[in-house]
């Protein structure tokens, strides 16, 4: 009989509890068999999908669930395997592997292919502040335990996380330090600028200044709040299937700031290579 996704989540919660603390008030957490609770009777239930709902206060990602429905297609086709690829032997070379917590998941798709394509141990935790992202990663349960969770304020104890993977997501340097591991490492994937450049010209076509794109504000607060270990830049063309190019179209929040003629101008202009280019940065806290 298949195990329900609440058993799954409560065998990753038995691996992982010891090193999980209360957003509310810092301290250790107990795991019971709907959820958990902390030393100060503050309870955080498993939903029917095995998640946890972990932010103080409402806060709301626009990231929906079409948008990454479209995303996750595209990265189960390959879109990001030599990213993959480049994060799985960063990894591997860590030695003991530990807790790795993917900060930033969206619905779960790179975290849950990095289990699956390499052979990495160790217990794993991806969140994000989208719950649809996180309804979609549960269908993962088995990989990982998934929770909607606040990079300001995550549920971990001090210097408890080995590894966090930062994946075109945002940062918390302070709050990143302070959950990880004194020889911990981050893992951080920055777009560089020609990353989906076929997407933006589509989209900008009328809007020239918005084709043009840099991180490197992103890159200098990296070197400025982290020890730079190791960087590295990857850049290729995905071959786009003509049944796949919706989901191209939708899969990131370009369109958002398209105009209705942009919109139509793209979806009349079908491309074959889609440009990836990233920066993948290595770091330890101070």
């Amino acid at each position: 009989m298949l195990k329900k996704k609440k058993e799954y989540a409560i065998d990753h919660l038995k691996m992982i509890v010891g090193a999980m603390a209360c957003p509310k008030c810092h301290s250790a957490f107990e795991l019971l068999d709907n959820g958990l609770v902390c030393q100060n009777n503050h309870h955080f239930d498993l939903s029917k999908k095995g998640t946890i709902h972990f932010p103080l206060h409402h806060m709301e990602s626009d990231y929906d669930h079409q948008m990454l429905e479209h995303r996750r297609n595209m990265i189960q086709k390959g879109l990001y395997q030599p990213i993959e690829k480049e994060i799985a032997r960063i990894i591997s070379n860590q030695g003991e592997i530990g807790l790795i917590v993917d900060m930033g998941a969206g619905e779960g798709s790179i975290l849950e292919r990095l289990i699956r394509n390499n052979d990495i141990s160790g217990t794993k935790m991806g969140f994000d502040l989208s719950k649809d992202g996180m309804v979609l990663a549960s269908d993962f349960s088995k990989e990982a335990f998934w929770f909607i969770g606040d990079v300001t304020n995550m549920p971990f104890k001090d210097e408890s996380v080995d590894t966090l993977l930062n994946i075109f997501s945002p940062s918390h340097y302070e709050e990143m330090s302070r959950a990880l591991k004194k020889e911990g490492l981050v893992i951080k994937v920055i777009p560089e600028e020609h990353y989906l450049k076929e997407l933006r010209e589509l989209f900008y076509y009328d809007e020239q200044a918005k084709q043009q794109y840099s991180n490197e504000k992103v890159y200098q607060k990296f070197l400025k709040d982290m020890q730079l270990i190791e960087e590295k830049r990857i850049t290729y063309q995905f071959v786009v299937e003509k049944e796949d190019f919706q989901d191209v179209l939708m899969m990131s929040p370009m369109h958002w700031g398209a105009s209705i003629q942009a919109k139509e101008h793209a979806r009349g202009n079908y491309f074959q290579k889609l440009t990836i280019d990233v920066k993948i940065l290595v770091g330890k806290k101070y």
